[in-house]
């Protein structure tokens, strides 16, 4: 018999591609963990930038306060960003994640020339309005469901003990961080999650719709800001591979909301069937 599977880890990353937030609960909304990836910095051709093309981009820290967020650079004096939980303009312009071409509002100038002057080239903050839609994959998903301006799903699951066995095989150890996943659970197996399809978290129902594929991301430390070389993607690759993607992680939705906690059981209801990685 498996162990229990518990809730051990919340995180959200408010701004795409800057630091992660811990939390002990979080509200579940549709698009999401409550203010997970609804800001976005943009380029001068409205496209998104990420820590991929920007590793320096980890050195920025978030924090939630009563009114907003606030920006502070770990390694640089450029005082603290404020940024409102609702933009001060009214600049809806349409801005590129990958494929998809989604309305968003610029946040407000302020913001615009604190994070030009933080990563060093022209930059945008926008925000993702209730109205804006960005549809789930149909592909996967088994209803639907809007997405914030997280790379494909809402949320993200991985079990602490995939990474501890991916550590095992590693020179060097690798935090869970460096995968930036919403949700972390302990016990089970090393890679249940893979499937998963439907789970309960609390009491509140989740399907698990597709491994995440994996890219350079992941190699980027995020202590540093910079690419500490080619692990954890190399090692991976070794025993995660499948049609010349690298998986570690489970993408997930949910069309209920409400709350979750550190604590909160996982009971899984449904599988899907084992498909095999390369070893």
């Amino acid at each position: 018999m498996t162990s229990t599977l518990i809730l051990s880890e919340i995180f959200i990353y408010p701004v795409k591609s800057l630091g992660p937030i811990r939390l002990t609960q979080s509200d579940v909304e549709e698009r999401g963990l409550r203010y997970d990836r609804r800001w976005l910095i943009i380029d001068d051709n409205n496209c998104f930038v990420t820590q991929r093309s920007y590793p320096a981009m980890a050195l920025i820290e978030v924090a939630i306060t009563a009114d907003g967020l606030q920006l502070r650079h770990r390694t640089r004096e450029l005082g603290t960003l404020f940024v409102p939980f609702y933009p001060e303009t009214f600049d809806l312009l349409t801005v590129t994640v990958w494929d998809d071409q989604i309305e968003a509002v610029i946040v407000n100038d302020t913001a615009n020339r604190w994070l030009s002057e933080a990563l060093g080239f022209s930059a945008r903050l926008v925000y993702l309005p209730d109205t804006s839609p960005r549809p789930a994959d149909p592909n996967y998903a088994p209803f639907e469901a809007n997405v914030s301006f997280a790379d494909g799903f809402p949320f993200l699951i991985i079990g602490q003990s995939s990474l501890d066995d991916l550590n095992t095989r590693l020179p060097e150890p690798v935090s869970m961080i460096r995968f930036r996943p919403n949700l972390v659970f302990e016990g089970g197996l090393p890679y249940d999650e893979d499937q998963w399809y439907e789970f309960n978290i609390g009491k509140l129902a989740f399907y698990g719709v597709k491994p995440c594929a994996r890219c350079i991301l992941t190699t980027v430390d995020p202590e540093k800001g910079e690419i500490a070389g080619k692990e954890p993607l190399k090692t991976l690759s070794s025993y995660r591979k499948r049609n010349n993607k690298i998986f570690f992680g489970q993408n997930g939705l949910t069309n209920q909301t409400g709350a979750i906690k550190i604590g909160d059981e996982i009971r899984v209801i449904s599988r899907k069937a084992r498909q095999t990685m390369s070893e």
